[in-house]
């Protein structure tokens, strides 16, 4: 048991009954003072109770569950549902094509020494994207990148806005301007690296030319000038050939273009992107010309000499390989420098040796005279009497001079160029005028009037030459002498070369052959050759040809070589003015060979309209014929051969 006692309870009693006021004790002595009343306590204040924010935290969630949905779905959208779109378009905006230009190769002589070549150049070119107002944060980004660049590339400001503000606002190129020099696009890309150091500096300054690029190229070069321009032609705008050899072989020079894709940021491009790809650009083949640039020369100068002394419209020079058909010189005066057209006549761009289409009159005399030498209608000595005058259907014909009747050889026709005596002759090819025009007509076919020459060149006329049973009565006696037919330059040099070769003609030819990329040499293929005449009788005509030159009594004396046997032909005929359509002036002409007994050279020249000095085709072509001819035969090393000439006869004594 515990010692300690149990705590005692207080039971309560019966309460007492409450005293009354006046019942209370006063304080007596020694009595404890009476409290004082508490102070009153100070009301606290009401208090607010905030409402539940569940609600509210609900709404916000709902709200970013809404938001995130949307951008799960839009996510979906573009990784999985148009996945391929998205990286297709991409794609568009990072990569960046151009075209590889391939170099154009060379036009050369047959020696090698270049006509045509080119140089290094830039296109230079823009994406247009890179203009808009949305990436340079200006509104007049192409016109101010137009006006930093007109003076530069030579162009319109308006143009170059034109291109830089495509109506197809996607177009991601445009080309502003092709094949520049070096120097050029040096201008542009100094200008745009100040406007980039100037853009970073101040971070104001807008770089407008961030979007023009440069693409290599190549420029077409012309080292002669205007030498061999007619031959040649020239190039476009566009690369491409625009006339001659670099139109008409514009496939075999121009190669096959190459192409390049690559990843670009900002209009620079990213070289360690992938996806990049490039096809070489195949370069075009050279093509060796027949010509040869020094005779080329000699005869350009001479014909330019000439035309400017006799005030002439136009002339030309035509120096052919008797043998191989090959053209070593063909001239037109006036001409042009490929190099600048802005400064060429549009009516001097063309080869007119070979699209000029015209009488070529006396020269065309040898024609008919082989045509009565094979016929055997007549000899070199046949006796032809030949008339002041000589009436002939509709017509009264008459020799460029007034003379007495004349007692002529057959050669003597020809040696003075009478055309009394070319029409009597060429009237005994048949029984009838009309037998007789058949057969000529079969003749001057052969000899390849009125058919192409066979160089294939770009606007060549074949000339006009009517069959026989549509001449008019005139021309019945005015063809056999050169006049009622047309015919180009070099139809005319070639009729002299078939003579030359022993009377087979060989197709001219312009071109020797290509070399490719791989330096592999084609050669052209093989001119035709036809039997025009027998060879005797070409050896006849070339010694008949001979007297024209060397007798006293003929035409071509100017044309003379000391120590050389020279062949030719005098031609002076009334000239169809291409504007009007009617005769006026004259085509002055001397076509030939040398030396006569072992032809290798054939040069033929023509000057239409002479209007100062002398007119006739052995006073002004003459001398020509005979500058070119020794510079060839000297330039080709062509000995004379020492023989003597035949001298046949001119006249007869009756």
């Amino acid at each position: 048991m515990s010692d300690r006692e149990p705590p005692r309870r207080r039971v309560p009693g019966p309460a007492r009954p409450a005293r009354p006021a006046s019942a209370q004790r006063r304080p007596g002595p020694g009595a404890r003072p009476a409290r004082r009343p508490a102070p009153p306590r100070p009301t606290a204040p009401k208090v607010i109770r905030l409402g539940s924010p569940r609600p509210r935290l609900r709404m916000v969630g709902l709200a970013l569950a809404l938001v995130l949905t949307a951008f799960v779905v839009r996510l979906l959208q573009v990784q999985a549902v148009d996945a391929s779109t998205y990286a297709a378009k991409a794609e568009q905006n990072r990569y960046v094509g151009q075209v590889l230009a391939a170099e154009r190769g060379e036009i050369t002589d047959r020696s090698g020494i270049a006509f045509a070549t080119s140089e290094d150049a830039y296109d230079i070119t823009a994406d247009p994207t890179m203009f808009a107002p949305d990436q340079l944060k200006i509104d007049d980004g192409p016109e101010q990148a137009a006006a930093l660049l007109a003076p530069i590339l030579g162009q319109e400001q308006s143009a170059l806005v034109k291109k830089l503000r495509p109506k197809n606002s996607a177009t991601r190129y445009a080309k502003l301007a092709g094949r520049q020099t070096p120097q050029v696009w040096k201008q542009i890309k100094d200008l745009k690296a100040a406007l980039t150091a100037k853009a970073d500096s101040d971070g104001v300054t807008v770089n407008v030319l961030a979007g023009v690029f440069s693409v290599p190229s190549s420029k077409r070069v012309y080292p002669n000038g205007d030498l061999a321009a007619g031959i040649l032609g020239w190039v476009n705008a566009e690369g491409k050939g625009g006339g001659g050899i670099e139109q008409q072989l514009n496939t075999t020079l121009a190669g096959k273009d190459g192409k390049i894709r690559y990843a670009q940021s900002g209009g620079r491009q990213v070289p360690t992107a992938g996806g990049s790809t490039e096809t070489p650009a195949v370069p075009g083949s050279d093509v060796e010309l027949t010509i040869d640039r020094d005779i080329q020369w000699a005869a350009q100068n001479a014909i330019t000499e000439q035309v400017k002394a006799s005030k002439a419209d136009r002339g030309y020079v035509v120096v052919q390989d008797t043998r191989t058909g090959e053209i070593l010189a063909m001239a037109n005066s006036p001409g042009f420098d490929p190099n600048d057209l802005t400064q060429a006549n549009s009516a001097d761009m063309g080869n007119a040796a070979l699209q000029d289409v015209y009488e070529p009159g006396s020269t065309a005399k040898v024609m008919s005279m082989a045509a009565v030498l094979e016929e055997n209608v007549a000899t070199p000595l046949t006796h032809v009497t030949v008339p002041n005058r000589l009436h002939r259907g509709d017509r009264l014909f008459q020799d460029d001079i007034d003379h007495a009747t004349w007692y002529l050889t057959l050669n003597g026709v020809l040696a003075k160029s009478s055309n009394i005596g070319t029409i009597l002759a060429t009237g005994e090819l048949g029984k009838t005028q009309a037998d007789a025009n058949r057969v000529l007509y079969s003749y001057l076919r052969k000899f390849g009037i009125g058919s192409p020459t066979g160089v294939g060149f770009p606007g060549e006329t074949q000339g006009i030459l009517a069959a026989p049973q549509k001449w008019s009565t005139s021309q019945q006696y005015t063809i056999p002498f050169g006049q009622g037919m047309s015919l180009n330059a070099l139809q005319a040099a070639s009729v002299y070369s078939t003579i030359a070769n022993g009377g087979v003609r060989v197709a001219p030819s312009l071109v020797r052959g290509t070399q490719g990329p791989d330096g592999r040499f084609t050669p052209a293929a093989a001119p035709k050759k036809s039997r025009v005449i027998s060879q005797k009788t070409a050896k006849t005509l070339a010694q008949m040809l001979e007297s024209v030159v060397d007798d006293e009594q003929g035409t071509g004396a100017k044309a003379r070589i000391p120590g050389y046997r020279v062949a030719g032909k005098t031609g002076t005929a009334n000239r169809v003015d291409p504007a009007t359509g009617k005769y006026k002036g004259y085509t002055s002409s001397f076509a030939g060979f040398a030396p006569a007994d072992n032809p290798r050279v054939t040069v033929y020249c023509a000057i239409q309209n002479a209007t100062k000095g002398s007119y006739f085709g052995g006073q002004i072509c003459g001398p020509i014929f005979k500058q070119v001819m020794e510079f060839s035969l000297k330039t080709l090393q062509i000995p004379p051969t020492g023989a003597k000439a035949a001298n046949l006869p001119v006249s007869f004594i009756p």
